[in-house]
C-alpha cells in the first residue's frame, strides 16, 4: 500500500480505474484502505483485535474468505 501510494496519479488511476467498484481484501484491518477504496469501497478483513490460531481457523472467524470477497463485489456491480 505504501509503495502504491509512491507512484504518480496518473499510474495510480489508471490501475484503480475511475467509475470501477473497489474491494480491499486484507489478512490485517482496515486501516490505510479508504484512501484507495473510496467511500463506497467494500472491505474484507479484520474490524476488531486480532487472535491466536492457524490461519485457517483466523481467516474463517473474522470472514476472510473468497465468498466474502465474491459478496462484496457483487454487492457493488
Amino acid at each position: 500500500m505504501e509503495l502504491f501510494g509512491q507512484q504518480d496519479a496518473a499510474y495510480r488511476a489508471e490501475t484503480l480505474g475511475k467509475d470501477l467498484p473497489k474491494v480491499a481484501i486484507e489478512a490485517g484491518v482496515r486501516f490505510g484502505w479508504d484512501r484507495w477504496i473510496g467511500a463506497d469501497g467494500g472491505f474484507v478483513g479484520m474490524d476488531s483485535f486480532g487472535a491466536s490460531a492457524p490461519y485457517q481457523k483466523l481467516y474463517q472467524h473474522f470472514g476472510i474468505t473468497a465468498e466474502a470477497a465474491v459478496a462484496a463485489l457483487k454487492e457493488r456491480i
